[in-house]
Order: structure tokens, then sequence, then C-alpha cells
């Protein structure tokens, strides 16, 4: 397939159950070829904006469009341009890793020879080459989430969507992961919507994320721009001899605002007049010792606590 010239659209998309609105008006456009993030904590809106998105769902309201079809108009057309591996992978403990691939390609028409070399490609691609001929049920929670993605784009799809790809993975899956989905999106164009609790992996991954808190988008941007927005670096310093801690605290306010520190040290958020290697150079000038030096950068964490009120991890909430 070819890649499509069209990524993902939203338009004041809601999703109500009842008298909860799951997804209340989120407007989205990811450009072909981006790998955009989707932050937000369990209850938020993540997986039902997949599923609309995906055609599992129809929306309540409001329009979408994948890969240049409207996911309720053109269901077919969307589900064939698209590969989605989502929470629970659906995979059958008593089938080998390629025998499940064989199956996912003989639903998409895919026979002969060109199976075959897919079947090779990918399990080789997503590191299970040697696992290949053995039974699901003796995988690895890394291996069926790798397993998973190599089912999603056995038919070459534009688009993949992942919905919490990584979540229970150990590091070194994790890793793997991110590195072929990484490889997707900058080798071979694949548009990438990709949903997580894990901040760490949209700033590795992303080119851009949104951050979704009760059914709506509540900031937009590249990790760069966004951790740009909330603040500057902060430095603590803690003085090596107690005694110095006044005279740190009549150096450091030159370079910015004060801002919280551990007990016995001081801290200042740059107010762009200065940099660790100058906050360091006025310390040898001041003959003042430090037991310690801190540099804090902006992190996804504080835009999303900036944004939201409460930090990412550990804020769940009844689906």
């Amino acid at each position: 397939m070819s890649r499509s010239d069209k990524g993902i659209e939203a338009e004041s998309l809601v999703r109500r159950f009842k008298d909860i609105e799951a997804v209340a008006g989120i407007d989205l456009q990811v450009a072909p070829g981006e790998i955009y993030g989707f932050l937000g904590p369990n209850g938020a809106g993540k997986s039902t904006t997949v599923h609309m998105l995906t055609t599992l769902l129809p929306p309540t309201s409001g329009r979408a469009s994948v890969a240049g079809f409207d996911v309720v108009r053109e269901g077919p057309d969307v589900r064939a341009s698209i590969g989605a591996a989502l929470q629970e992978a659906a995979l059958d403990p008593f089938l080998t890793g390629r025998e499940h691939l064989r199956l996912q390609a003989s639903l998409h028409g895919i026979g002969g020879a060109t199976r075959q070399q897919l079947m090779s490609e990918l399990l080789d691609r997503v590191g299970l080459a040697h696992a290949g001929d053995r039974k699901v049920r003796t995988y690895s929670g890394g291996m069926k989430r790798r397993l998973d993605l190599a089912l999603a784009l056995i038919h070459d799809p534009s688009i993949l969507f992942l919905d919490e790809p990584t979540t229970g993975l150990d590091p070194q899956s994790r890793t793997a992961l991110w590195d072929e989905v990484g490889r997707l999106a900058r080798q071979e164009g694949v548009t990438v919507f990709l949903t997580t609790q894990y901040l760490e992996e949209a700033d590795v991954l992303a080119d851009r994320v949104g951050i979704i808190d009760h059914g709506r988008i509540v900031a937009e941007g590249t990790p760069a721009t966004l951790k740009a927005e909330i603040g500057r670096p902060t430095v603590e310093v803690v003085p090596e001899a107690p005694e110095d801690l006044d005279r740190l605290r009549d150096l450091m306010r030159r370079f910015g605002e004060e801002t919280a520190a551990r007990p016995g040290g001081f801290a200042v958020q740059f107010d762009g007049h200065g940099a660790l290697p100058e906050v360091i150079r006025a310390l040898d000038a001041g003959d003042l010792r430090a037991a310690q030096i801190n540099l804090h950068q902006p992190s996804l964490d504080d835009v999303f606590l900036a944004k939201t009120g409460r930090t990412l991890e550990g804020a769940e909430e009844p689906a």
C-alpha cells in the first residue's frame, strides 16, 4: 500500500456514554509521517478517542477523518489504511507467532510467496525470528506486544494506532518497541498515533504531544515548546559549609527568582540572564564550596502538573 498523503483530522469530536461525556469536543490535526503522543491518566478519554478514530465506536457528534476517509461514512477504507495495536492483544495462546501472522495476512488477502516473505521480515523486525514457531502461551509480555505490533503492520498500513503499547513491559522490551516505532515513522513515513501514560515515552518518540484531561485537550505542541512555556531551568546549590547559606542566597539571587529547595540548600529559576556555567564561576569567585549542584530542566511532568493540577503517575480515575 502506498503511503497516504493524509493524516488524522478531528473536529469537535464528542463521545457520550449515557450521562458521562468521555470525549468532550476535541480537535486534532496529525500530519502524515508524524508521531503524535496522546497523554493522559486513565479515564481521561484517550482510549475512547482511539476507538472512534479506528471506527470501533461511532462519535456522538463531530467529525473525524483518517487517511482522508470519514470514520463514519467510509469505515472500510479507514480500516484498510490503518494498523492498530490496542491495550489488550487478541492472541491465541495455542497458535505460534508465525501462525498468527499467516492468519492475519490471509484476512487481508495476502498469500503465496509475498505472505511468506512478509512473515519472515516482520518476525525479524520485531525481534521474534527465534520464537516465530513457538506457541504464544510461552511468550513473555514484551514478546506478545511485539507480535501484536507485527500483526498491525502485516498489510503495510499508512497510519498506526498504538494504545498504551508498553504498559507493563520491562525497560529492555520498551526500548526495543520505541526503536521500531521510531524507525517506522522516520524511515517508512508511517503516521503514528500513540496514547501513553509514560511521559518519557512521549518525550522520546513524539514530534508533538496532546494532553487530554476530563475529555478535553488542555495543551498541545512539541515537547520542547510545551516545556519552554512552563518555565526555565532551575539550579539548586547545597553549600559544603552550612554557615555559608546566607552568602549563597545573596550570590544566587542575581541569577533568578528563588524557588523551592531541599533543607540546607538554595534554588533559583533562571530568569534568562544566567546559566549553570555562570553560577559555577560565581561560586568560585565568591570562594563558596558546593556539596551539591543540581540542574532541573522542565519536564513533561511539569507541563502536565501545570495544565491539570496533578501529576500523571498515580492519577488513576474510573474509565
